[in-house]
């Protein structure tokens, strides 16, 4: 008797089309596995920032009130220096504090981009385990940076907001102007784009060393770095005015002032010691005309460029992120495909 063989169905598989549920399913799950290794990370950086917005509205509302008629009843008297000898050392100086911890809260990002986030799962083989679970490196490295890029972006814009309100309720009793360290951050979408680049800068810094500690350590200080070279260039963001005058220059009030010198037969010299030139009217003049000194001049950004420079400024730090974290996604596949190929 001849056999008949039998045709075992295949075990049934996903339908075509089915792909991108799929990809969609394993994306959910790399995101709900960073979600849940960084849980304490995310509650700490909810507690930071209702923290300070609690402590700006404590500030605001609440603080402020004894300084508020201790100030108005200083005014009455007549007295001078009152906003310096009242609000200067009590409500401005906290608010500074609060604007100094939004601006460069951008080094905390860094030293947990370096080194908890990607340098450890790095060191400890964390990653490559993800990996050959059918987890390409891009996906892990894109749900990695998606959980505190959304994080971050939420927090910063919370703050930055809560800061804006509080900074500008009271300011007869601040001393902070717009370009001070602890408002000029603290108060724009610049604060955000430098978290996010340090973000970037410590996700390049852990896959260059792989080890977490020296990842940190090397994220801070080229997060730090770059924030003080672009501060140093930030005046040069947007065109400065330059007011001239044969009998010297006031700028406006809260202008942001980056030279002044005088003219020698009319050109800008900034580095000239004209205030050695006293004596009577006449010896003064004779002084002045010996060193050639036809006129003075201030050049400075009015308080009116505040969003000029902040947004040219947001510009510049999101395009450095930009490049950095494409980088971060060229370095990856070089270092993966290499390892494959071994």
């Amino acid at each position: 008797m001849t056999a008949v063989a039998t045709k075992t169905p295949a075990s049934p598989g996903p339908a075509r089309g089915s792909g991108s549920g799929a990809d969609g399913r394993t994306a959910w799950g790399t995101l709900r596995t960073v979600l849940r290794l960084h849980r304490t990370a995310l509650l700490v950086w909810a507690a930071v920032v209702l923290a300070l917005s609690g402590w700006l509205v404590w500030l605001t509302e609440v603080a402020v009130k004894d300084e508020l008629a201790e100030w108005e009843a200083c005014e009455r008297a007549g007295q001078d220096l009152c906003d310096m000898t009242i609000g200067w050392v009590g409500y401005s100086e906290s608010l500074a504090w609060v604007g100094l911890l939004i601006s460069y809260g951008f080094v905390a990002v860094a030293a947990f981009a370096g080194g908890a986030l990607i340098g450890r799962e790095l060191e400890n083989g964390t990653a490559r385990l993800a990996w050959a679970q059918g987890i390409t490196p891009a996906r892990w490295l894109t749900a990695k940076l998606a959980v505190p890029v959304l994080a971050l972006t939420v927090g910063v814009t919370v703050l930055v907001l809560v800061y804006r309100w509080a900074w500008g309720a009271h300011q007869n009793l601040t001393y902070n102007g717009w370009t001070g360290d602890d408002a000029y951050l603290s108060r724009g979408p610049a604060g955000l784009a430098y978290a996010l680049c340090a973000l970037a800068v410590g996700v390049l810094t852990a896959l260059l060393l792989r080890r977490a500690l020296p990842a940190l350590a090397v994220s801070v200080v080229t997060s730090g770095l770059f924030a003080f070279v672009v501060a140093r260039y930030r005046g040069s963001f947007w065109p400065a005015v330059t007011r001239t005058s044969t009998a010297g220059v006031d700028p406006p009030d809260n202008a942001w002032e980056l030279e002044n010198g005088v003219l020698i037969h009319g050109r800008r010299t900034p580095d000239v010691d004209y205030w050695a030139c006293d004596g009577t009217a006449a010896e003064a003049r004779r002084c002045l005309d010996d060193l050639g000194v036809t006129g003075y001049y201030t050049t400075y950004h009015p308080e009116s460029h505040y969003w000029p420079l902040q947004l040219v400024e947001t510009g510049v730090v999101l395009a450095v992120a930009a490049l950095v974290t494409a980088a971060a996604f060229l370095l990856l596949r070089r270092r993966t495909a290499t390892a494959s190929a071994a």
